[in-house]
């Protein structure tokens, strides 16, 4: 169902942006029609114990130190390890049972634990990240883009928030910032899947366009 969002919170977008601009353009347009299986960036199924003496500064060097898309796979599964590592045994049931209510198409209720497990542990990055998910999932614009913002307030090399900024940019229209995200994703993890043509595609119609 499309919703138009006139909440306060729609200006948070400001603060992940870095401008007003675009918070009263969410407030007046629709957000597109949901897609199916519509999901922002995340962790993929399998993922190998997280490894505790290897710290996210030398994963991150060494994912654009890659030198091929296996060897940074590799690499970029260990962050997500460490990213995904419950900061309590509470946490880790409430995610379980979120995941599950995903799986169930109860996003509502997913979404309600995620909140949970945020008010427990507001330092745990991946809750947020995972309400993200949902609520773009909803086509929720507004609160997506304020749990992307709390995710790289904590952690600004999380690259699959920074595609999942430039995924809802570029719905929204405002390909300028799309293009802006996507890069700074890629500065990051230079091997990300499909970003490295969304940008070359925007960049020809933002940068090539007469002013």
């Amino acid at each position: 169902m499309t919703v138009r969002f006139l909440h306060p919170r729609t200006l948070c977008l400001a603060l992940v942006l870095g401008t007003a601009g675009l918070a009263p353009a969410l407030a007046q347009d629709p957000a597109p029609p949901a897609k199916q299986q519509k999901k922002l960036p995340e962790a993929p199924a399998k993922l190998p114990k997280a490894d505790r003496t290897k710290n996210l500064d030398f994963l991150f060097g060494a994912l654009k130190a890659a030198p091929d898309d296996v060897s940074a796979r590799h690499v970029e599964a260990r962050i997500w390890a460490i990213w995904l590592q419950t900061p309590s045994d509470t946490a880790a049931l409430l995610m379980a049972r979120a995941k599950a209510a995903v799986d169930a198409q109860k996003i509502d209720v997913a979404i309600k634990l995620l909140d949970a497990v945020i008010k427990l542990r507001p330092d745990y990055i991946e809750a947020w990240n995972r309400r993200a998910t949902l609520y773009y999932m909803q086509n929720d614009y507004a609160h997506s883009l304020a749990d992307i913002r709390e995710v790289l307030i904590r952690e600004p090399r999380h690259f699959g928030a920074l595609a999942g900024l430039g995924m809802i940019m570029q719905d929204v229209g405002d390909e300028k910032r799309a293009l802006e995200a996507y890069r700074k994703a890629l500065a990051v993890n230079p091997h990300l899947e499909k970003i490295p043509e969304q940008v070359k595609a925007l960049a020809e119609k933002v940068e090539g366009r007469d002013i």
